[in-house]
């Protein structure tokens, strides 16, 4: 049986050439790129074309747990659409909806079988309404 795919979104008050810098650019990712205040993201490579790479370090800043997150880059639409693939298999595609001065973020992404899906959506969606924080107020 197929699981269904897990969306999340959020309507950030910048323009889509903001917007895309701010989710693309290594300098930015790791400003944002954690679900709550207590983790980090240390570091982060962005190779931003189809079967480019990218890799983000998220670590808990006590030091008891990190990972990287991996992926290579399916798809590339310039200030529109990234589609990639997770080490582990997984699909994630984010499509960018220039809405008259702010942009709208959709993302869909296969879920994982360890967490409920419930939990899955709700880190994800941390993470991407800490996207529009530090986008909005920098």
């Amino acid at each position: 049986m197929e699981q269904t795919k897990i969306k999340i979104e959020a309507t950030i008050a910048a323009e889509t050439s903001k917007v895309w810098e701010y989710y693309t650019n290594p300098a930015h990712i790791t400003q944002w790129n954690f679900a709550t205040n207590d983790w980090l993201c240390p570091t982060a490579e962005n190779d931003l074309k189809p079967g480019g790479k990218y890799n983000a370090r998220m670590e808990a800043k006590d030091g008891s747990f990190g990972f990287d997150f991996e992926a290579t880059y399916n798809e590339v639409m310039d200030q529109k659409k990234l589609t990639f693939t997770m080490a582990d298999g997984r699909q994630v595609t984010s499509d960018f909806e220039n809405l008259d001065g702010t942009t709208k973020i959709t993302t869909t992404f296969d879920p994982e079988n360890t967490n409920d899906v419930e939990m899955q959506r709700s880190g994800w969606q941390a993470i991407l309404d800490n996207f529009k924080k530090y986008t909005e107020n920098n």
